[in-house]
This record gives C-alpha cells, structure tokens and sequence, in this order.
C-alpha cells in the first residue's frame, strides 16, 4: 500500500500555526490537490473553510482543534497521527445547495454545511412565505427570519434559535423561525432531507431581506430556493472514542 498523502491547514490562530509547523515538519507533507487527507487546525471555521476549498474532489478531512469552539473537531496531539487517520471512523455529510434570486432576475447559488438562513435588513419585521415540494405551507410567516439547518448544523444557530438538535443518521432537515412574531406559536419543522425548499419575500421593497449560506451571503433577495445536494458527499474523519454522532447525542442532554 502506497504511504498515506497528507496536507496540513490551519486558521491564522497562533495556537493553529505553531501546531500546522510542529505537524509540518515531523510528517511527510503534500499540497492540498495531491493529498489523500487533508488536517484542519482550528475551529469549526476552519473545518468548514477546508471543506468549502474542497467541494469539488472526495478528499477526507481530520480535524484537530487549535480553536475556539472545535465541535467538528478532535482532540489535538501530535503523535501517532498516522494510526489516528487509519482508524478513524467517517461520517459523510452532505451540503445544502442555496439559490437566492434578486429582483433582477440575478441568481446567486452557494453551498452550505450548517445552514442556510434568511435575516431582516432593517427595523422592519419580515415576513417570508414558505413553500415545501411546490405546497404552500405557511402563507405568511412575520419574523425576524429563517433557517434551515442540516444535521451537522443543527448544533449551531440552529440551536441558538432553539431549533432541535438532529442525530446525522435522521434523514431530516430543520426548518427554524428565528422570533417569530406570526404565527406566534409556530416552533418550525422537521423535513425529509430530499425536501425542496422556497422562501418568496413579502414586500421586499419595503422589508428588505438578506440570504446566507453559512458565510455567502447575498442581500435584498426576492425568492430563495434550497434543497440537500447529495451529489456531493464531504467526507470528516473522527477518533473512535469522539465520533461526531456521540457528539450531536451527548448535545441533546447538554445542561
């Protein structure tokens, strides 16, 4: 078997650069396109960072934390990297595909990991039709804004908007107000993963509405769209006794 090709990443966090050089020079680096396994140091932004820069080719990523929050992550240490890689257990996830319109007519499409969310851009409330598999489901919904959340997401602004936390194997998306104002008691939904989802903006001249795909964000949208795309698969790589889906459990009974 031909010895493993490994790139190292790492966010410009000092902890994150002196751990990408100790890893750097004691194992065999390659660049990023020639590598088998990629090693992202930092946070869960340069998680999601690494795995944007590599939409396009199956490479594997193993995450160890150099940053803050590391909820993608593993432990850090520099020994036995190799072995760790090999006797990781994957968990393959797959990003939402986002196409917001514009007045215009312009449309802009990005991929997220986390989520893909719809915020206000002024004082004034707005208010969002949402339409699941061509079905109007809600005809007018008055909030700050909305989201939908993948799985691996769900732990994040998902959850800061107190929408539930999804295990990875669930098939499901969140779809999550964000202050909902009407209808005052809607708390959201749970959808099929292959669910078509389109957000229309209600009077968005007067209520002007911004679309963010975990960091693409395009603004004054009239219509946007989202759905998984499963045509791409992101391949994370985790020690066994820290398995991303332990994590997103364990979240669930989080104090």
């Amino acid at each position: 078997m031909p010895p493993m090709k490994i790139a190292f990443t790492a966010s410009r966090a000092p902890d994150a650069q002196e751990a990408c050089a100790a890893l750097t020079s004691r194992y065999r680096s390659v660049s990023q396109a020639e590598a088998d396994v990629i090693v992202a140091l930092g946070g869960d932004g340069q998680m999601l960072d690494t795995l944007r820069d590599n939409f396009e080719r199956p490479v594997k990523v193993f995450g160890m934390n150099r940053g803050t929050v590391g909820f993608l992550m593993n432990e850090y240490s520099p020994d036995d990297l190799v072995a760790r890689i090999e006797a990781a257990q994957q968990v393959i996830l797959h990003p939402l595909r986002m196409e917001a319109e514009k007045a215009d007519g312009t449309v802009t499409q990005a991929l997220a990991i986390n989520e893909v969310s719809l915020l206000r851009e002024t004082a004034q409330a707005a208010k969002i039709r949402i339409t699941i598999d061509g079905v109007v489901r809600l005809e007018e919904l008055v909030c700050d804004g909305v989201l939908v959340a993948t799985p691996a997401g769900s732990t994040a602004y998902n959850l800061s908007a107190h929408g539930p936390i999804i295990p990875l194997g669930a098939g499901v998306l969140a779809l999550t107000p964000i202050s909902a104002f009407r209808p005052r008691r809607w708390r959201g939904a749970l959808l099929p993963h292959e669910a078509k989802i389109q957000f229309d903006v209600l009077n968005p001249g007067k209520r002007p509405i911004s679309a963010t795909a975990d960091s693409t964000e395009v603004r004054d949208v009239v219509r946007v769209r989202v759905r998984e795309d499963r045509s791409i698969p992101l391949t994370l790589l985790y020690d066994p006794q820290h398995n991303l889906e332990e994590r997103v459990l364990k979240e669930q009974f989080a104090p």
